[in-house]
């Protein structure tokens, strides 16, 4: 697993708790696990959710990466969460090398039902944790009456929200799209 710095933050849960104790459970039900990312989004879904992240980055300098993952892989769903399954993303992604620090990762695994928000550093210091979880809690309240794609495209706006308000003020123009705005699906 890809280690973090202590500028990165995941804002879902206490930073005390980021160590996951190894699960035999948590193994067997990523085994078993019939992949399922597709069929609940769908090419259209996946438009609808780019075309929203486009929307949520317009007029800030805020990037958006949103990743929807099936299953954690079975050689990491032992000793790794999804919290920490989100933090690897996160940097493998490369969602934390913004120009202005301003990366988040919207990350959403239908194995576990899980949402978890990574954000960057420049936005850690200017935001509170309780903002993330009500959009986090949220979209679980939608992914249980099973509006999958509206669930995405309304955190994405949330987060879209949260970041014109410490972002605007950053020429978007002058560094363009850093990360694609097409939602990265993994089974």
């Amino acid at each position: 697993m890809v280690t973090t710095t202590d500028t990165t933050q995941i804002v879902t849960t206490a930073k005390l708790q980021l160590q996951a104790a190894p699960s035999f459970k948590r193994w067997f039900k990523h085994l078993c696990y019939l992949p399922m990312t597709k069929r609940w989004f769908k090419k259209a879904d996946q438009q609808v959710i780019a075309s929203a992240v486009d929307l949520a980055e317009q007029g800030h300098a805020g990037e958006i990466q949103v990743v929807i993952e099936g299953h954690i892989p079975c050689a990491l769903a032992y000793r790794h969460n999804t919290r920490q399954r989100a933090e690897q993303l996160f940097a493998e992604l490369g969602v934390w090398d913004t120009e202005y620090n301003s990366g988040v990762l919207l990350y959403l695994n239908l194995c576990e039902q899980r949402i978890e928000i990574v954000i960057d550093r420049g936005i850690h210091s200017k935001t509170l944790q309780e903002n993330w979880q009500q959009i986090c809690q949220h979209m679980g309240q939608q992914l249980q009456q099973k509006q999958y794609c509206q669930a995405v495209v309304d955190g994405v706006m949330q987060i879209g929200a949260h970041l014109s308000a410490y972002y605007a003020h950053y020429p978007q123009q002058d560094i363009g799209n850093e990360l694609a705005n097409a939602p990265i699906l993994l089974d």
